[in-house]
């Protein structure tokens, strides 16, 4: 099952095509948009995972960020096996700067379809000459020895001063030629990237979408079953939804609004095993948190809308889950942000996609913002709360301890590293001790075990502090937060 991963009222808008160089003539390698490639950097059959952390220090440098790669294997993954990418890595572009935050956003996908996945890493806070906050994107090609070399990707021309370029990645096959397609968000519009990408970092073309203004998210999945992906974009709160529209991108390339929706994170997974995918989307912000009009749930909400031979009809009403739900682990409370990091993927090898929910903004008794993750079971007939877990580091098995500011859910993770069929559980608590954690858990047919899971902390992954707390674990794949 595919996972993916991040204007109001029916609008039609319109793409602007910018030139972006010869496209590669090459056979479309089908492989570039699979499991066995998309997160394996190495080539060595297990999928790895990339965790930013954009306020460790490079020397006396504070905040120019870091992302860890820890190498999938059998036994899972940890510290012992990692790689870690600064812009001061041999190969990868830029410099190290002040509060740069490299690794606020991270993906992957094989972009030159050699069959090796490569690293992309978003920087929004990246300065440009005497403008803070241009923000740049960079790829880090993978290979049969792991991560090496790197190129810039080219962002649209006229970026200013605060546009946060790259905040927000989402990687698929939009075109069905077995190359991955690229979108990207930030507070100047969204930009589109066609496949395949040369060692440069050129794309085939590139589609700059300045209509959309301030965009928070994207979503890439295949929700009709016709082998592409389809794109959803989040922009974030507007006047008069804070929660945020969603809006369906057709193949014409116009864009629809799902009026029944909401959302400013977003998954999209197969949760009732019919072929298809299924858009999950994360509605936080509260009534506490907003003056806004059609706040969420209090403590906020989750909602699903389900795909189809025609894809999501815009009529569709959404399924919506919170932490009122019967079944739901805990209760609804103001400013718990239930739903602001989301994952989608198959913890118990019964081929129903899972749904794993962040919470960060939890409170475990008098410890505020200690975070907690709550797992939602994917069934045929949908997403359940039938044998719902939740998970904090309170839970038993789970190391540490629950303590404010921690932020235990911050970011979340599905991915099978080792390559039983079954994923893992991956939980950022970025508040943790100044330092970031990462929390792991195996999936088993009876789903995520805590006994025998595991914290890594930004410290204990080879990251150094200076005066800014490290945040690591603060980005995982297709889960960027925002607190």
């Amino acid at each position: 099952m595919s996972a993916a991963i991040a204007v109001s009222a029916t609008t039609t808008l319109t793409a602007v095509v910018l030139p972006a160089g010869a496209a590669a003539a090459a056979a479309p390698y089908r492989g570039a948009n699979t499991a066995a490639v998309q997160d394996d950097f190495n080539g060595d059959g297990y999928r790895d995972l990339a965790v930013g952390a954009p306020g460790a220090a490079d020397g006396t440098v504070d905040a120019a960020g870091a992302v860890v790669v820890l190498y999938g294997s059998a036994s899972g993954v940890s510290a012992a096996r990692r790689t870690v990418i600064t812009q001061a890595t041999t190969g990868v572009p830029g410099t190290p700067e002040e509060w740069d935050g490299f690794g606020t956003a991270v993906t992957s996908a094989d972009l030159d379809r050699d069959g090796y996945a490569d690293l992309l890493v978003g920087t929004p806070s990246e300065s440009a000459g005497t403008m803070g906050g241009v923000g740049s994107l960079t790829v880090v090609w993978g290979g049969p020895t792991g991560l090496k070399g790197g190129a810039s990707i080219s962002p649209p021309t006229g970026l200013d001063e605060g546009c946060g370029f790259a905040a927000g990645l989402a990687v698929g096959d939009v075109t069905g030629d077995g190359a991955p397609d690229l979108s990207v968000t930030g507070n100047c519009g969204a930009t589109t990237y066609t496949g395949p990408f040369t060692r440069t970092g050129g794309a085939a073309q590139r589609h700059f979408v300045n209509e959309l203004g301030t965009n928070r998210g994207v979503v890439m999945g295949d929700v009709d079953g016709d082998g592409r992906a389809e794109r959803f974009w989040l922009p974030g709160p507007t006047d008069g939804d804070v929660s945020g529209p969603v809006y369906a991108e057709g193949d014409d390339g116009r864009y629809t609004e799902l009026p029944l929706a909401d959302g400013l994170s977003g998954q999209i997974g197969d949760i009732n095993g019919d072929g298809y995918g299924d858009l999950v989307t994360g509605v936080p912000y509260d009534a506490s948190l907003t003056s806004g009009a059609t706040p969420a749930h209090r403590g906020g909400e989750i909602q699903v809308l389900y795909g189809s031979a025609q894809g999501i009809n815009p009529t569709q009403k959404p399924q919506t889950i919170h932490q009122d739900t019967a079944g739901v682990p805990g209760a609804g409370e103001d400013g718990d942000l239930f739903g602001i990091s989301l994952a989608v993927g198959d913890t118990n090898g019964d081929t129903y996609a899972d749904v794993l929910v962040g919470t960060p903004g939890e409170a475990m008794g008098s410890a505020h913002y200690a975070g907690s993750a709550t797992l939602l079971r994917g069934s045929a007939s949908g997403l359940t709360t039938a044998g719902a877990k939740g998970y904090t580091q309170n839970t038993t098995g789970v190391p540490g301890a629950a303590e404010s500011g921690d932020r235990f859910g911050a970011a979340t993770h599905l991915v099978d590293v080792t390559k039983d069929g079954k994923a893992e559980v991956m939980v950022g608590a970025p508040g943790e001790n100044s330092d970031g954690l990462l929390w792991t858990a195996r999936g088993s047919a009876a789903g995520p075990m805590t006994s025998g899971s595991t914290a890594t902390g930004g410290t204990g992954a080879g990251l150094k502090r200076r005066y800014a707390d490290i945040d690591f674990g603060a980005a995982l794949p297709g889960a960027q937060s925002t607190t």
